[in-house]
């Protein structure tokens, strides 16, 4: 296989959705903490909801994103506590796939802590390809060919080599 038509892991992007500021988003940021030795970031709400009591720029989640060796850690991490399996709904079109654990005591090598809690989180790989870089550059950027685009197919089957990961 051509080396600029392999797909490798952009990021790894953990989001722990809380719905409110306060003691329980603190705690959940102590949960990311602990899990990637890596400072998360509060992501804000955009718009107020009564319904859910939420205002604008009122912050409701954290969020860390992973490159490199702690992304594939930590991915494998949580496949496992999924038992390596994952809908191919849960694959997206651009070949990015998303994914939640219910509780994070699911994922192996992880105890309850009483001062924490129980959280669930959302996992979202991103995929590319070497030449991604056309895109984004500052200085004449130009639209990805489609070759170098990450197809559904192409991140199932990087999921299945690298991960063990049985779809569904």
């Amino acid at each position: 296989m051509n080396v600029m038509q392999k797909p490798f892991i952009a990021k790894a992007t953990i989001n722990i959705g809380v719905g409110e500021g306060g003691e329980k988003l603190t705690r959940a940021e102590k949960l990311i903490e602990t899990l990637v030795d890596q400072k998360p970031v509060r992501t804000y709400s955009k718009v107020t909801n009564p319904e859910f009591g939420i205002r604008k720029k009122q912050p409701i989640a954290c969020k860390v994103t992973l490159r490199g060796e702690k992304a594939d850690k930590i991915i494998s991490m949580v496949l496992s506590g999924l038992e390596n399996r994952i809908k191919a709904s849960q694959f997206d079109k651009e070949g990015n796939v998303s994914f939640g654990i219910r509780e994070h005591i699911d994922i192996p090598g992880v105890k309850y802590d009483p001062d924490i809690g129980i959280f669930g989180m959302d996992v979202s790989v991103t995929f590319q390809k070497p030449g991604h870089r056309i895109k984004e550059r500052r200085l004449r950027p130009k639209k990805l060919p489609q070759a170098q685009r990450v197809t559904k197919e192409e991140s199932m089957e990087y999921m299945k080599e690298n991960f063990n990961v049985t779809i569904e």
